[in-house]
């Protein structure tokens, strides 16, 4: 569907829904498709920002010595014209009210109040310790915001979080104003506050293209692509020199009604074809080569744990990419879609409206396929669905939220018992966290004091033998720098990865040979099978210094 047909089916359902809302409220309602932009405008009838306050805008019909002023309201006809009235004291008589739709609205004052011309700019962010940069930073980009139009705030937005890196953009309501925060390397970062006016438009700008309700009372989840390109870049701040590359940006959109207004999350999901390997996902030679042995085989459960924004999507993806071969059928169920793979059959679930991943699986294994993804195991039935694919000739690919790879374990016992059958489906469980990347060209070297260096020489005592151990005598540890460019001295992030491979010391929990079934006690049967957990893995990458301990105790 093309984006004017998007707009036009959005208009319609506009338009539907306030001539019912006309109908409850027993106004009378005006469909101003045909006329928006050809009606006569009247003069000296209200303000501009009168206009904006009443949610209203005046026409004026009928004789010119004697026109009859239409004032067309958006909300509550009754509370409107009260006000109104009172202002238009002997006029009153001569007012009569329509109910309009919010698109024609919008749509009327661009011709009463017609967009200025804005140059745009880059938005910037500025380092933690300087509180009154960061003030004045956020209160220019507040003003700069302020004279976007509408019809540009929500690309604008996009491009400069795609610009910094963003996972998520966050419009938050709050008393007296909207705050807009980026979140930058895992960290939210304050850009903005805008007026609640200002949101409303652009809350119709996102609800338009990603086919949401304006006036839901419940979350909502939808969906946008943008193709971005260098003139967009231009448009929108960039400047020549910065070599701007063109992709596609899928976007996930969540919202929620809250006190103040309905709160907006953007995900952006920057992927790319050649992001999606295995390769880069931080495994050792050996790791790397026991997943790889058992994602090969036809067969078994593969689960990969983590909260919300621990790169759990980009590590399916790229084990989906890894099997993406003409001799394969792939399928996965998804909540929602967040990157088309080529060859690779996928199918979205709409679980806020009742559909499930358990019938849906039931479904697709009717189809003959060979991997199968589901977005997330929620639930018991879910559960046991998929156990039952991984030992009927499919390998199942899933998330589960759990905080590591061990607890998933004890979860999962939880969630459906003493399961034989499940020992012998489960092979492999990926917990996995996001710490940020130091950047290597401001990072700070530094001697830790012996009470580090006792922890960090405790925390890697157990260490399997086919890892290579560092000098735990005498080592250095970095923290992070700080340039003009770069005051956070973070640059991406690289994922911490513990992979507890399912032999049958472990099975022996699903089985009930074991009584202790606690995480704690999954956790140490794995560590003394070889598993390096994800914090060993955090301080190891914190001494080659990628990262910091102050950003793997955060994070874990």
């Amino acid at each position: 569907m093309d984006e004017a047909e998007r707009q036009r089916r959005f208009r319609d359902v506009d338009e539907t829904n306030t001539e019912r809302r006309a109908g409850v409220l027993g106004a009378r309602y005006r469909d101003m498709r045909e006329e928006e932009n050809t009606i006569p405008l009247t003069e000296n009838v209200m303000d501009i920002s009168d206009m904006y306050k009443y949610r209203m805008v005046p026409l004026a019909e009928g004789s010119e010595d004697r026109p009859s002023v239409y004032g067309i309201t958006l909300s509550t006809p009754g509370s409107q014209v009260k006000r109104v009235q009172e202002e238009a004291g002997q006029n009153a008589q001569r007012v009569d009210f329509n109910l309009i739709s919010d698109s024609a609205f919008r749509a009327m004052m661009k011709r009463y109040d017609p967009p200025k011309e804005v140059h745009y700019s880059n938005v910037s962010i500025t380092g933690d310790n300087e509180s009154d940069e960061r003030a004045e930073t956020i209160a220019s980009m507040s003003e700069a915001l302020s004279q976007v139009r509408s019809s540009d705030m929500l690309d604008y937005l996009i491009f400069q979080a795609d610009r910094l890196t963003a996972s998520d953009i966050h419009l938050e309501n709050q008393h007296g104003k909207v705050r807009v925060r980026f979140r930058i390397d895992g960290m939210l970062h304050e850009i903005a506050n805008i007026t609640h006016e200002k949101y409303r438009e652009l809350f119709f700008a996102i609800a338009s293209v990603a086919n949401l309700s304006t006036a839901a009372k419940e979350a909502q989840s939808g969906h946008i692509v943008r193709e971005l390109n260098s003139t967009d870049a231009i448009k929108f701040g960039a400047t020549p020199d910065e070599n701007y590359q063109n992709h596609t940006l899928n976007m996930r959109i969540e919202t929620v009604p809250t006190s103040y207004g309905q709160d907006a999350v953007i995900r952006l999901f920057n992927f790319s074809s050649d992001m999606l390997r295995m390769d880069l996902l931080g495994l050792s030679d050996d790791e790397r080569e026991k997943l790889e042995d058992i994602v090969s085989h036809p067969r078994g459960m593969v689960l990969v744990v983590g909260p919300t924004g621990s790169g759990k999507s980009t590590t399916l993806y790229s084990i989906l990419n890894a099997l993406n071969n003409p001799t394969r059928k792939l399928l996965t169920l998804e909540d929602p879609v967040e990157f088309d793979i080529p060859g690779v059959t996928q199918i979205p679930v709409d679980t806020t409206h009742g559909q499930s991943f358990a019938d849906n699986v039931r479904t697709i294994l009717r189809l003959d396929p060979d991997v199968v993804m589901v977005g997330e195991i929620r639930d018991q039935d879910t559960a046991r669905t998929a156990i039952q694919a991984a030992i009927t000739g499919h390998l199942l690919l899933a998330t589960f939220h759990a905080q590591d790879a061990a607890a998933a374990f004890a979860r999962m016992i939880d969630m459906i018992g003493i399961n034989p059958i499940f020992a012998t489906a489960v092979r492999l469980v990926i917990g996995q966290r996001l710490v940020r990347r130091l950047d290597n060209e401001t990072k700070i070297e530094y001697e830790p004091d012996e009470a580090t260096k006792r922890w960090v020489r405790n925390a890697l005592k157990d260490l399997p033998d086919n890892i290579n151990k560092p000098d735990l005598e005498n080592f250095s540890l970095w923290k992070p720098g700080g340039s003009e460019n770069n005051p956070f001295g973070y640059h991406g992030r690289l994922v911490l990865m513990e992979q507890l491979v399912v032999n049958d010391r472990i099975s022996g929990f699903l089985r009930g040979d074991e009584r202790d079934v606690r995480a704690d006690a999954i956790a140490e049967a794995a560590r003394e099978q070889g598993m390096v957990t994800m914090l060993q893995k955090g301080i190891l990458k914190a001494l080659a210094g990628e990262t910091t301990l102050e950003e793997v105790n955060r994070v874990l």
